[in-house]
């Protein structure tokens, strides 16, 4: 019984409607379950899960990162055009590229945090500030042509795998990237920034440094976007148009899991899987012939539903009552707002637990 609850709920109904479209899918193309197949399924789906786990942390803490798809565009444009045929400026590129992205999530956080202007407002600018860049620099063609190294990260692997034949090293930088995010949520990075999310007010009383905790996590979303970057050259080419559009994919994504977009509430592994969902439902369309151009209205209604139904799965445990559970994922008791009752957020006082206030 607690299982079929978990299932329904907004945490754990991702990873069912995964199951559900995967298997859709493969009664549609049943080439599609073969291992090879499913392999190059993880390769195109590892950069929306790495942008989608970087804006988990910003969502989880209440902000927003507009920014991500066009910092993609500049560092597959910075990629293409510094790299060159020479092997030898991969490694320094690809520092210069890690640079830009600290630079635009440090911005992204101090105006955010120190200027109190909303992450909606700046991250946008950011994003058109991005652009403009782009096209100033590119004049809106295919430029650069990087070498066969620095591209061989998002389009090569292990080859002659028993069973799976190939592994992209893409699963492999999805899995590790997923692995780093899930230490950090267990960390105090990870932690305050839910409690910031659940009640900015409880963790200034308790002392955390809120402006810097909530900056790392604009940088920590840069740094995705960057490492998406780098494995879209390799396979989607060096033009302005790729990474386009990729915050709204990531946010709609990131809500997919059951991550609530007010902040406090959510799992990190809920969010990487609703980018597999997310990705699996466009398969699925294009396999039953939906026009492509119906991709937008998709995401549209896949956000306005998750979060209604998450609002709504929210009151229903609120009727109930409070309870709490040392599991992970599981309900704590709600914020007061008396800061003489309560000095901290449930987020902070945990010992362990990642995700607040719900399924």
């Amino acid at each position: 019984m607690n299982v079929l609850r978990t299932l329904v709920s907004p945490r754990g109904a991702v990873f069912l409607l995964l199951v559900l479209l995967l298997v859709s899918v493969m009664i549609l193309n049943p080439s599609f379950a073969e291992p090879g197949q499913l392999m190059r399924f993880i390769q195109r789906v590892a950069p929306i899960g790495i942008v989608a786990i970087g804006q988990y942390f910003v969502i989880i803490a209440g902000e927003f990162d507009l920014s991500q798809g066009s910092l993609i565009t500049a560092q597959v444009i910075i990629a293409g055009n510094l790299v060159g045929q020479d092997d030898s400026r991969t490694v320094p590129v690809l520092l210069l590229m890690i640079v830009v992205g600290v630079v635009v999530g440090l911005v992204n956080g101090v105006l955010t945090t120190l200027l109190k202007v909303p992450s909606f407002i700046v991250t946008l600018g950011m994003m058109l500030a991005l652009l403009g860049g782009v096209m100033w620099w590119t004049g809106g063609a295919a430029t650069g042509n990087p070498a066969d190294s620095f591209r061989e990260i998002g389009r090569g692997g292990i080859r002659d795998v028993p069973v799976l034949e190939f592994v992209p090293w893409a699963v492999f930088i999805l899995a590790g990237w997923l692995a780093l995010g899930i230490w950090i949520t267990k960390r105090p990075l990870g932690k305050t920034l839910i409690a910031i999310g659940d009640n900015a007010r409880a963790v200034d009383y308790a002392g955390a440094r809120r402006a810097w905790v909530t900056t790392r996590a604009f940088v920590i979303s840069s740094l995705s976007a960057t490492v998406s970057a780098v494995l879209l050259v390799g396979y989607a080419g060096v033009h302005p148009s790729v990474g386009r559009g990729y915050e709204f994919v990531a946010i709609t994504a990131v809500v997919l899991g059951g991550v609530v977009l007010g902040g406090g509430r959510g799992w990190i592994v809920a969010a990487a899987t609703g980018a597999f969902a997310l990705e699996a439902l466009f398969l699925l369309l294009n396999i039953a012939g939906v026009p492509s151009t119906l991709r937008d209205a998709v995401q549209g209604v896949i956000i306005i539903a998750a979060v209604a139904y998450s609002a709504v799965a929210f009151r229903a445990r609120r009727r109930r009552g409070p309870h709490t559970s040392p599991d992970q994922g599981k309900e704590t008791e709600p914020v007061l707002d008396d800061p003489s009752r309560q000095s901290a957020s449930p987020a902070l006082a945990s010992g362990g637990t990642t995700e607040t206030r719900g399924e």
